[in-house]
This record gives structure tokens, sequence and C-alpha cells, in this order.
């Protein structure tokens, strides 16, 4: 592993000047279960019913302006439900990428992968391979799907990464880390939203989120429409951002 140029962006973060619209926003899709299980049906007819949200919300932000999104649609422990559910995840991925990646490539939206390949079927693979290939020159909105991802995993694999390029320890620092994330030329998500009710970051971008503002709200995923959107970046603009430092008033 070659040690990357000095010239490449790290974790690109961006400028710390609030601005109305986030530059990145990151979601936890959260609640596509307990939806389906409300409504006395099986928990994957609420992942089925997450489609729909995800192109409505995709559609939304690249409308205002937004110009990173990024989707936590499953993660490393996620392997441990019940097999039926991880089938039917496996299967909404691959339906995803087949049918709206000509449609997204056509708005322009650039479309990465963050987390493990090795562990999904040769076919999917080369799916996900070629919607990448397809959209990387896009200059529009960039949506990053992060499947089987873990905050921690990639941690790991990026020390051993440059313990294996055989960087010096004095010359470590957060920027050359970050070029080692997978997330090299994203900046940090701004902010992070959660749906589902709960407050748990879930091992989701821990490192790129240590200064985004984060919103949860109870509202389940299939029902996270444009008005909640909306909602959360109105929460946004009322947010002071101080990265650990003050306000002049203060």
């Amino acid at each position: 592993m070659t040690r990357p140029s000095p010239t490449q962006p790290a974790t690109a973060r961006q400028s710390r000047t609030q601005t109305a619209v986030p530059t990145h926003i990151a979601i936890i899709m959260d609640g596509n279960g307990r939806w389906a299980q409300s409504r006395h049906q099986p928990r994957t007819t609420g992942h089925r019913a997450g489609i729909s949200s995800v192109r409505a919300v995709i559609d939304h932000l690249a409308k205002s302006g937004v110009h990173y999104v990024t989707l936590f649609a499953f993660s490393t422990e996620n392997w441990s439900r019940p097999l039926e559910e991880v089938s039917v995840l496996l299967e909404l991925l691959g339906e995803a990428v087949r049918d709206e990646t000509a449609e997204l490539h056509q708005n322009d939206v650039r479309i990465l992968h963050l987390g493990r390949l090795d562990r999904l079927s040769p076919k999917l693979r080369q799916e996900i391979q070629r919607a990448i290939e397809l959209t990387k020159d896009n200059t529009g909105l960039t949506l990053s799907v992060a499947f089987d991802y873990g905050g921690r995993d990639e941690i790991v694999e990026a020390t051993r990464r440059i313990v294996a390029a055989g960087i010096p320890a004095e010359e470590i620092d957060e920027s050359l880390f970050g070029h080692y994330l997978q997330t090299p030329t994203i900046p940090d998500p701004d902010l992070v939203i959660r749906t589902g009710g709960e407050f748990r970051i879930s091992n989701f971008l821990l490192w790129q989120s240590a200064y985004s503002e984060f919103y949860s709200t109870p509202v389940h995923w299939p029902d996270f429409d444009e008005q909640e959107m909306e909602r959360a970046l109105e929460a946004f603009r009322l947010r002071k951002r101080r990265f650990g430092s003050l306000s002049p008033e203060e």
C-alpha cells in the first residue's frame, strides 16, 4: 500500500462557518421493522416500504442544495439478524442498484459504497462496482450507501493500512489518518439524522461524526418524507456550531 499523495484531500473537513443548508447529511434509517410490526406485518415489509422514502429524500435533498448524502443501510452487526430478514435486505440492495442506478446517473448523482464487499455475492459486488464506475464522473449529489459497514471496523482497517504502509508513528496525524478511511474525498457530515426514536450512533461514521449535529425523530423511516426532512433542516439551521470553542458573544 502506497502512502496517499499530500495533495489528495483527506477527510475533507468543511469550513466551520454555519450555513443554512448542510453540505453533508448522514442518515441512520431506523424503524422499518417496528413500522411493519405496528401494522401487524412482517418486518421485511417495512424494509421494502423504506425504499420509497429513500427515493423521496434523495430527490428532495438534491433540490435543497445538499451535496453529500450517506445512508446507513446495513451494519456489520446486522448479519446476526434472522436469515430471512438478512436475505431480504440483500435482495433489496440488489434491486435498488439495478432499478435506481440509471435514473441516478441521469440526475448527475455519483454513487459510492462504504463498507465491506467481500461478504456479498459476486453478482451483487459486480452490480455495485458497475454503478460506481458508471457514475464516477458525475458532479451532482454524491450518494454513499453504507452496507456491511461499521465505524470501528473502518478505523481498525485504516490502522492496519497505515502500519502496512510503514509510515513512522511521528508522521501520523488526523489528516493522514483520514486518508486511510473510506471517505477521503467526502467532507465530514454536518448533520446526522436518526429516525425511529433512538439516540444511539450505532457504530456509524464514528471518526467523521465527531462534531456533527445530531437529530433524532420518533418517525419511522418509511414515514420520513419531505416534510420530516424539512423539520430536520430547520432544526439544523437553529443550531450554533462551536466545534469546541465559544462564539464571540459568549
